[in-house]
């Protein structure tokens, strides 16, 4: 199930979507400081050391030896037209046979809301999971107030399954989520 890290590119329409490298320090580092106070409410608590040479060092080490054991797999998200990094997105937790199955996770700097980018990037990830893969379902858990993450996963045929009591940890907070499921058996694509 796994793939090969230095093989991986995927290109959409507006997007070039790739495996976090450390030459991607710089970028991801600058975007994640510019857009901190619109990330934080929406993240698991961010590190003392944030944006940090330390924590990117660390990330990357723990983002590589998910694309090794074919567990997790973390893209950082450009323009096609100029190269410019808008944001990262992520499959986590992938888990075979029976499941085959992942969970998605994404973020977007705060500039760059509010021009489907992220629905474009969410939809050719979710295309290369089920053929390079060979998920079955990708998962995703958003709190009830992300109304942007709600449309992200909408506009891309995901479903809402359920609710979950404190799901995951939140800005310092176990907070409740809404999750949702794309099939690919009725993935529209």
């Amino acid at each position: 199930m796994a793939a090969h890290r230095k093989d991986t590119v995927i290109v959409s329409t507006r997007l070039v979507i790739e495996p976090a490298r450390k030459k991607d320090f710089e970028d991801w580092s600058g975007l994640r400081k510019r857009s901190r106070k619109h990330l934080q409410p929406w993240e698991p608590t961010w590190p003392k050391d944030a944006n940090s040479r330390a924590d990117w060092a660390r990330r990357l080490q723990a983002w590589k030896n998910g694309w090794k054991s074919g567990r997790a797999y973390v893209f950082m998200i450009r323009r096609l037209k100029d190269g410019k990094l808008v944001g990262g997105i992520s499959l986590t937790n992938v888990r075979g046979w029976p499941a085959n199955s992942a969970s998605l996770g994404y973020w977007l700097g705060q500039d760059h809301q509010g021009q489907g980018l992220m629905q474009e990037g969410v939809g050719a990830v979710c295309d290369w999971a089920f053929r390079e893969l060979h998920l079955y379902r990708v998962e995703a858990g958003i709190l009830a107030s992300n109304l942007r993450s709600r449309k992200v996963l909408e506009t891309n045929g995901f479903r809402e399954e359920g609710h979950a009591k404190e799901y995951l940890e939140i800005a310092g907070v176990r907070r409740d989520h809404v999750l949702f499921a794309l099939v690919r058996s009725s993935a529209s694509r």
